[in-house]
């Protein structure tokens, strides 16, 4: 191995363990209760200023952790995208929302930190604005929604908009609880919050939402 590829080697090395232990620090103690100065000990490099070497801001270092699960979480989307393609039932496009969060939780194993840093980014106005800039360059999650709203031809935009944000916020959440437990069961919990976004979306709107 030459010198060159030695090198970036170790930078990638680095720059992953740095995003795996900001990850479980911020899922554990919350992102603006941690230094960038903290997650460089914790990832046990000599340069207490790595975190900025390597990513600069914590903003940059939360982007890379979003991508880092955004990446998995995309392969899923698209598998079930074909699976359901055409499909007009609500209960296959909910599918479409949950399963990739939860698939790629099982795949991570446990323990895992991701649904409690998401659960975290999504308190925080700034750090959700952030997370879903990034996100909203997903294109199959776009696509998603779009084929879910015409499941919902009763709904208008707006309430659509806000029960998207509903099922978001009820699936993060809920996998943040899961997935503090010793050996979370994945397949149930989707199953599960499935039943109940299918049950949110099918909701009846009052007269002063419409």
């Amino acid at each position: 191995m030459s010198a060159t590829m030695e090198g970036t080697r170790r930078v990638e090395h680095t720059r992953q363990r740095i995003i795996e232990t900001a990850e479980r620090l911020f899922a554990e103690h919350g992102v603006f209760s941690i230094s960038n100065r903290q997650i460089s000990e914790a990832a046990d490099q000599g340069n207490n200023a790595a975190v900025n070497y390597h990513f600069g801001t914590k903003a940059d270092l939360i982007r890379a952790i979003v991508r880092r699960h955004a990446e998995g979480m995309d392969r899923i989307r698209g598998e079930l995208l074909a699976r359901y393609d055409g499909s007009t039932e609500l209960r296959d496009w909910v599918a479409c929302v949950v399963l990739p969060v939860t698939g790629h939780l099982a795949e991570l194993g446990a323990p895992s930190w991701y649904a409690r840093f998401a659960a975290q980014v999504m308190t925080e106005p700034k750090l959700r604005e952030l997370a879903a800039t990034e996100l909203g360059e997903v294109t199959l999650l776009r696509a998603i929604h779009t084929a879910l709203h015409r499941c919902l031809p009763e709904l208008t935009a707006a309430v659509c908009a806000e029960r998207d944000d509903m099922a978001r916020t009820l699936l993060m959440h809920f996998c943040a609880q899961r997935e503090r437990t010793a050996d979370p069961d994945w397949p149930a919990t989707a199953t599960i919050l499935i039943d109940a976004i299918v049950g949110l979306y099918r909701a009846p709107v009052s007269g002063a939402a419409h």
